[in-house]
């Protein structure tokens, strides 16, 4: 029995988690125009109608854009951040500007929405696009520095050292060596920030202007009443953010193996190199005996 329990314990918690999502796909195939049980019949015409919906669209396609826009930002804000974070010598310091930055992650969504909102007024930035990009990826680099910097702090310290060695500058040790250990820990950072800010409402609701994102644009429709239509949205954004998900756990199982020996071949290389060149050193200086004979 004790060993079934946390089984059972796991399979409701994964019923509870996915129940509910079931029965939204399930009213948004409903052929009456009402959200309920018993269902009449089955029909798509409520995914039709989603796809021929302006308004839905464009906010759809706000919300991918202000995605990716607030992904790449907070990725390069993040990895300067972590790289500056590691360059220090100071464990005091660096965990104070380690918790400085991973502020925005921890503090209340509707505190961080507000004080965006006055952030934003001071910079002379209008609500719109350009403030949610903002504002997202201030919400999302907290992520990068703490995913990044875990991955930096599993580096070894041979690897820019041996390159230096060899005559590299930090740019090169940074774009050869550096980059390419921390590529795996960007790729899955980048996907959870690219889903965080897709589905983020409460910075966007009030960084928005008169163009809102589609969670948005769905909140602002339930004050009409809950529709198939809506859930058919729902379902869309469900199945497109899991088919994200899986494909970038796809892609980083098969490049995880290349990526992680190419890290380890760059080393071999550097000491085949350093090897190399002291053989040469070796072989071509006169040994005790041949100078004697000379």
């Amino acid at each position: 029995m004790s060993r079934r329990l946390p089984d059972l314990v796991y399979r409701g918690a994964v019923l509870c988690l996915f129940l509910p999502l079931a029965l939204i796909a399930l009213t948004s195939l409903n052929r009456q125009p009402i959200v309920g049980f018993p269902i009449s019949g089955l029909t798509l015409e409520w995914y039709a109608a989603v796809l021929a919906d302006r308004e839905i669209v464009r906010a759809f396609l706000l919300s991918c854009a202000a995605a990716l826009a607030s992904t790449a930002l907070a990725l390069l804000a993040g990895l300067w951040t972590s790289l500056a974070i590691a360059s220090l010598a100071s464990p005091l310091l660096r965990a104070a500007l380690l918790c400085g930055a991973c502020l925005p992650m921890v503090t209340p969504g509707i505190v961080s929405a507000i004080s965006l909102r006055i952030y934003i007024r001071l910079l002379g930035i209008d609500p719109g696009p350009g403030a949610i990009v903002l504002g997202h990826a201030i919400h999302s680099a907290p992520y990068v520095v703490i995913v990044v910097g875990a991955r930096l702090r599993l580096m070894p310290a041979n690897l820019a050292e041996a390159a230096r060695s060899l005559g590299a500058g930090d740019v090169r040790i940074f774009r050869r060596v550096t980059l390419p250990w921390l590529r795996p820990a960007l790729g899955a950072v980048a996907v959870l920030a690219l889903l965080e800010s897709f589905d983020d409402f409460l910075r966007s609701f009030f960084l928005g202007g008169y163009r809102p994102t589609l969670p948005v644009l769905i909140y602002g429709r339930l004050f009409a009443g809950l529709s198939p239509e809506i859930g058919a949205a729902t379902t869309l954004v469900l199945a497109l953010t899991m088919a994200v998900g899986l494909s970038a756990e796809w892609l980083f199982r098969r490049a995880r193996a290349p990526q992680d020996s190419w890290c380890f071949d760059c080393v071999n290389f550097v000491l085949t190199k350093l090897t190399r060149s002291g053989n040469d050193t070796h072989d071509g200086s006169p040994s005790g005996d041949q100078k004697g004979t000379r």
